[in-house]
């Protein structure tokens, strides 16, 4: 008990310092960087707002959701806090201006965070539809993985084609370097992830694993994500030579032997800190490598500083 305690007592005061750390970074290097000053008049449609004939998918910093779907998750007030990263539906979040989303399945077509489950993934399916179906250039990457510990469900990529086909661009290096007017109509890119089922080939309507990295580093301390996310992306190759899409996500998780394990207090911990990243990118020389950037409880504020910084870029001021 007391070597429990002794190590309750450590993990309070690593808290403290990194909170210190980053606050400390804030005040003395600010939060601002080419395109800090944007705020979208049209969230919903800010890709439109850029001009797709200008706006090249390398230019794109696509603000992301993490764990996309677990909005409904587990149950309220009992279950639900220890899995919900997100408050809003699918349909909403890419209102708000989310242009990724990271969807959890499991054999049964669930979507899942882990060993609780929530709606069918046709849910999330019909939310993108609804949104494609309200705007005309906004490009979506759609994430979909079998989660840790569960099994494929069958024939899974069938189903995503007949689900999604009309909309699904194909896997083709080539994308990356096109402006998003050349892809329209099409407006999905779909990442399937299985855990042992064939992966997508070259050509297919579905992306295979490669196409979409990430750096993940599980911890609840902010300062330590927050560094490791910036020498992960330093790592990366520009974004103008890179053939796959590179996530970093402002998150931190809980973890099993701390008492804090709802996600919404640990995870704001660095949710107030995206936009000294992206400055901090700025400055360390590696802004033009940011590319996918993802969130837990996305904001009005987050996509503002993804969409500026995307912005100064496609006006050569970034």
């Amino acid at each position: 008990m007391g070597g429990q305690v002794s190590k309750q007592v450590q993990r309070r005061k690593a808290l403290s310092t990194e909170k210190k750390l980053l606050t400390g970074l804030k005040n003395n290097s600010g939060n601002e960087f080419p395109g800090s000053d944007y705020r979208s008049p049209d969230r919903k449609n800010w890709m439109q707002g850029l001009d797709p004939q200008r706006l090249h998918i390398n230019q794109i910093v696509w603000p992301g959701t993490h764990d996309s779907a677990t909005n409904k998750i587990g149950i309220p007030c009992i279950t639900r806090p220890f899995a919900q990263c997100q408050s809003l539906s699918i349909y909403h979040q890419l209102v708000r201006g989310a242009r990724v989303l990271d969807i959890r399945v499991r054999e049964d077509r669930r979507v899942c965070h882990g060993i609780l489950k929530t709606y069918n993934v046709e849910v999330v399916i019909n939310d993108i539809k609804k949104f494609l179906g309200e705007t005309q250039s906004e490009i979506v990457i759609l994430e979909v993985r079998t989660e840790f510990g569960h099994q494929d469900p069958p024939e899974f990529d069938k189903f995503l084609v007949d689900q999604l086909g009309e909309f699904l661009i194909h896997q083709d290096e080539g994308v990356f370097e096109k402006p998003v007017s050349e892809l329209l109509p099409k407006r999905v890119i779909c990442v399937w992830k299985p855990r042992k089922s064939p992966p997508p080939k070259a050509g297919d309507p579905l992306w295979s694993s490669g196409y979409l990295k990430d750096n993940w580093i599980d911890t609840d301390l902010p300062s330590t994500k927050f560094d490791s996310n910036l020498k992960h992306l330093s790592e990366q190759p520009v974004v103008t030579k890179r053939r796959f899409f590179y996530r970093v996500e402002n998150t931190v998780t809980p973890q099993p032997d701390n008492p804090v394990v709802c996600v919404k207090p640990v995870t704001r911990r660095i949710h107030g800190y995206a936009r000294l990243f992206i400055a901090q990118c700025c400055s360390s020389g590696c802004a033009d490598r940011l590319q996918i950037f993802s969130t837990d409880f996305i904001d009005e504020d987050f996509v503002d500083a993804c969409v500026g910084f995307t912005h100064a870029r496609v006006e050569g001021k970034a």
